[in-house]
């Protein structure tokens, strides 16, 4: 089963209609690397908002029920880390999850997933390790890894041949042998170059009910049932007019962007990210999917998100926009959906917007 890659309606839920509620971070053109957003999450109530940026910093934002009130007054919050956990990684750590024990956490690089306790700072168990003898035969390294919602026994981490591993600690201590292993057999008429490149899995977000994990690779998000490893159950194209522009992609870099995904709270609808600041939603139940865009020029107080539709060749019709006037600069690559609410966040290089149904 296949979703549509282009407009339709709204989706997470019955047909909503998403406004504008807020938006974070300064207008200027000339952006700095320190200050481009690179995580966004909601807490597990909802209440707070975290972002963190390239520049190590950490901002949590608190919902209020009522209209604040300006007061002057000295600034007095001074944050300072309670722990480090330290010397464990060789490599860039690219995924942190917390065990549903919440005692234990895991943290992944490009070759090795390691097992903290919280408590303990220290020292770590590796659980996973695919660094080879000899680094000259590494074909694959490790891209994302995630602990099972309620099975505190059961993790998965996808690699960049886009496959995806489950592992259960207690069969062993060393999870070099996983227990499942998901992969879809690849098409060879559609092969090419690039086919290993797009397959790569960037991110993988297990549903909150825990019967399905979601991944998403270059041009498309897939759903997979775990008591299925052969195939995914629904695979939702994000953007596939790019396919045709695959060679510029890899000639600016873009084909290597990370783009993530999640869940909203029911399990109902999935979000991911694309460019020219647009971001795409599916609707599970419905199979309707929407194409929508973050922007400042559409940023009044409750103005609703009109759908965006791509062009990717012939006749453009109004309101449809060219597949080459696409911003490839402007990515949406990290998003997050309020765990009971209708509410996401979308962070669009150094701006968070916050979007939600307008009858919210």
């Amino acid at each position: 089963m296949a979703g549509a890659g282009g407009g339709g309606c709204p989706a997470g839920g019955n047909d909503l209609q998403w406004c504008f509620s807020q938006v974070k971070g300064a207008v200027d053109e000339d952006v700095a690397e320190a200050d481009v957003i690179s995580t966004v999450e909601f807490s597990h109530s909802g209440d707070l908002l975290a972002t963190g940026d390239k520049g190590g910093r950490v901002v949590i934002f608190q919902r209020e029920q009522e209209v604040p009130i300006l007061k002057p007054m000295d600034l007095m919050v001074e944050a300072s880390p309670r722990r480090v956990f330290a010397n464990a990684h060789t490599y860039h750590i690219n995924s942190i999850s917390v065990n549903s024990d919440h005692e234990t956490y895991l943290s992944a690089d490009d070759l090795r997933i390691n097992l903290w306790h919280l408590e303990i700072t220290d020292r770590s168990f590796n659980i996973v390790d695919i660094k080879p003898a000899n680094m000259e035969e590494l074909t694959e390294v490790i891209t994302a890894a995630e602990f099972h919602p309620h099975q505190c026994n059961v993790l998965v981490y996808s690699s960049s041949k886009g496959t995806i591993r489950l592992c259960d600690m207690r069969s062993s201590a060393l999870c070099d042998r996983h227990s499942k292993f998901f992969e879809e057999p690849e098409d060879p008429s559609s092969r090419s170059f690039f086919s290993e490149i797009i397959s790569s899995v960037s991110d993988v977000k297990f549903s909150h009910s825990g019967r399905y994990m979601m991944t998403r690779d270059y041009l498309s998000v897939k759903v997979w049932d775990l008591n299925m490893e052969s195939r995914p159950v629904e695979t939702h194209q994000v953007h596939e007019y790019l396919r045709s522009k695959l060679c510029s992609l890899y000639e600016n870099d873009c084909i290597f962007d990370k783009f993530e995904c999640c869940w909203n709270g029911s399990d109902s609808a999935i979000m991911t990210g694309s460019y020219n600041n647009f971001f795409r939603m599916f609707d599970r139940t419905t199979w309707r999917d929407v194409t929508l865009e973050a922007s400042r020029e559409n940023s009044k107080p409750r103005a609703s998100l009109k759908p965006r539709r791509v062009c990717a060749g012939g006749k453009r019709k109004k309101d449809e926009v060219s597949v080459d006037s696409l911003d490839f600069s402007k990515k949406i690559l990290h998003t997050a959906w309020h765990p009971v609410e209708n509410i996401i966040a979308v962070a669009a290089t150094n701006n968070l917007y916050i979007f939600q149904d307008k009858a919210n």
